[in-house]
């Protein structure tokens, strides 16, 4: 009986320990593999690591967004013992405020323990040194090094780079690149416009981890590849000039366009701000100055302002003229200072009259009577074609968000947004750009360049298209004729020079004297009041200087040169400046001068320096060019 339970047990035992050894045999020999993996990727973890943003330059090269070394503070509270001693030992040594060491203690007890928490960025070197000598006394704290967006020309560029900051809630795609701690992304101008390609790719690193998720060390390092560089058209001492002529005024902005290709030389737009305030974070005072001053900083009015082009929307209406066949060149019209159409009365700038006026006195002494009488013979609807045809009342798709598309009525237009008719009255009010009509400075700018060059010129604010798919240049874009003739766009520019370049012209005062260098314009002076009859019989109508900032005229002045062979068109806005000729149109002058000086002070630099110089910036050009052969 013994002998037979003792054999019964010792069978059992037998297959128990067959079948473990069966199962180890599985699990080691069979599932060797798989269990390899499962137990490799519980030590190993993945980790992305942010590419370099890329650069920004202007068109010869020079940097106006690079990628700063950047140092930051971190704290490790199973390290440090009592983070609160720490902080407060270290806020001696560099400034932290109370604000930030409760945010950091927050931070601390939401993490575990051995995960660093940034206490702060963008460290002087100075202060580096000074939390290195002091490391003794502040067990827990790691300074790192990292990189962090830097606008080295501060202001000057803010309205065209536009900047980056923080990745928000909305703006998370599932791009696991945006989730990073610190990632940044463009929020603006081309920054924004460009962030993807800017951005690049992300590279990794393997690291071996404990059972908690703590790194023990790094196993392989694959670093990603940095975005794009893009090259602007901006000619950044231009741009410097242009900042610095309009900063003399409280609102004011400028655009400089090459005629010929639509690239933009120069944008300004005053006052500005400095995009160094985002990268990190900007406080809730600087916003708030910011965001309620009335001349609006943030904006860039040189595409997002719309204002009454004033007298610089003749030269459509005289172009809109000769085309329909119902005014000549040499046909005049009689200005006693006024015309009057039913019962209403339509007064000139200059009360006595102009006298007899022919298409280029007009312009040159800028009638305005001139312009209601043949603005009656083509009607708002044959003057609104024309106006599209030279870039107004559209966007032009300049490579910048929040673009403006202005405002040029027509009679079905008046009827289907305000329901009711256009009127007569209305159309003489259109003719001197007042009444509905709306454009943005880059839009005279267009405007003039299409005269001068005869084509429908697009501005654009970088040398190559750049897309995520790849960059593809800009150099050799053509653009196609104007349609229009030739002969009455030779009229209006010799109009135009009558008003700079001969006497009594309303700009003659701010013309450029230097032989080849000469430049054709014409004034604008923009109400933005209403005149009443009583005010004209009482007080006589108030000079802007009597009257409060926001109610005095906009003042503007477009132009083009040199007259001889056009190159550079430009215009010019001041928000509430008063006169165009007094105020704007000397403004104009100046930045056109630079343009032409600073041509002929670089007559050796051509397409192909500025590309070898883009190249040395970023290997992206250089492969591009490469695959090209």
């Amino acid at each position: 009986m013994f002998t037979r339970r003792a054999l019964m047990l010792g069978a059992g035992q037998g297959v128990l320990l067959t079948g473990l050894a069966a199962r180890m045999y599985y699990l080691q020999v069979m599932e060797s593999d798989r269990y390899r993996v499962l137990a490799d990727e519980n030590r190993i973890s993945h980790r992305l690591l942010p590419p370099p943003r890329g650069l920004i330059t202007d068109r010869f090269g020079a940097p106006v967004a690079v990628n700063r070394q950047n140092y930051h503070i971190m704290i490790v509270r199973e390290q440090a013992q009592d983070v609160r001693r720490t902080l407060e030992i270290l806020d001696q040594i560099i400034e932290l405020g109370p604000d930030t060491i409760e945010r950091v203690e927050r931070d601390v007890a939401r993490r575990r323990s051995f995960v660093p928490v940034t206490v702060r960025d963008n460290l002087t070197w100075e202060e580096v040194a000074r939390v290195g000598v002091n490391a003794p006394d502040l067990p827990g704290l790691i300074i790192d090094a990292g990189r962090s967006r830097d606008y080295p020309e501060g202001p000057h560029l803010a309205h065209t780079l536009g900047y980056v900051a923080a990745v928000s809630e909305k703006e998370l795609t599932g791009d696991p690149l945006l989730e990073l701690p610190g990632f940044r992304i463009g929020k603006n101008g081309i920054e924004k416009i460009y962030d993807l390609a800017l951005r690049g790719s992300a590279g990794t690193s393997q690291v071996e981890v404990n059972a908690l998720g703590r790194v023990i060390r790094e196993l392989d390092r694959e670093e990603g590849d940095s975005g794009s560089t893009v090259v602007m058209t901006l000619d950044l001492e231009l741009q410097r000039y242009a900042n610095q002529r309009l900063s003399r005024k409280e609102s004011a902005s400028a655009v400089v366009m090459d005629i010929h290709n639509g690239e933009v030389l120069a944008m300004a737009s005053h006052p500005t701000y400095d995009p160094n305030a985002f990268t990190n974070g900007i406080s809730h005072k600087l916003w708030n100055s910011l965001v309620n001053n009335e001349y609006s900083p943030l904006s860039n009015k040189a595409i997002t302002g719309t204002y009454a082009p004033g007298s610089t929307f003749k030269m459509c209406v005289a172009l809109a003229g000769l085309e329909a066949g119902v005014v000549t060149a040499n046909q005049r019209f009689f200005c006693p200072g006024h015309l009057d159409l039913g019962n209403a009365r339509f007064h000139c700038w200059k009360r006595g009259g102009h006298g007899w006026v022919d298409m280029h006195d007009s312009m040159k002494h800028s009638c305005d009577v001139y312009y209601y009488e043949i603005s009656q013979k083509i009607g708002i609807d044959r003057i609104a074609a024309m106006a599209n045809k030279l870039g107004l009342g559209e966007l032009t798709g300049i490579d910048l968000p929040n673009e403006r598309s202005g405002l040029i009525p027509t009679k079905d237009w008046k009827e289907i947004q305000l329901g009711k008719r256009w009127q007569g009255g209305e159309t003489l009010i259109s003719s001197i750009g007042q009444g509905y009509v709306l454009a943005t400075p880059l839009q005279l700018a267009t405007m003039v360049a299409r005269i001068a060059s005869g084509k429908a010129v697009k501005p654009h604010l970088t040398r190559d298209h750049v897309t995520p798919e790849g960059i593809t240049s800009r150099q050799n874009e053509e653009f196609p004729e104007l349609q229009v003739n030739r002969a009455n766009l030779a009229r209006i520019r010799d109009g135009m020079n009558g008003v700079t370049n001969e006497l009594r012209g309303t700009a003659h005062r701010s013309r450029i004297d230097i032989k080849g260098m000469e430049m054709a314009g014409k004034t604008g002076t923009s109400q933005v009041r209403r005149i009443t009859m009583r005010e004209r019989q009482t007080t006589g109508v108030l000079d802007n200087d009597e009257l409060p900032w926001k109610y005095r005229d906009h003042a503007l002045f477009v132009a083009f040169a040199p007259v001889d062979n056009p190159r550079y068109a430009c215009a010019v806005v001041v928000d509430h400046g008063g006169s165009g000729s007094g105020i704007a149109a000397p403004i104009a002058r100046d930045i056109l001068l630079k343009a032409q000086e600073l041509k002929s002070a670089r007559p050796g630099i051509s397409a192909a320096n500025i590309a070898s110089t883009a190249e040395l910036l970023h290997p992206a050009l250089r492969d591009r060019d490469e695959e090209e052969g």
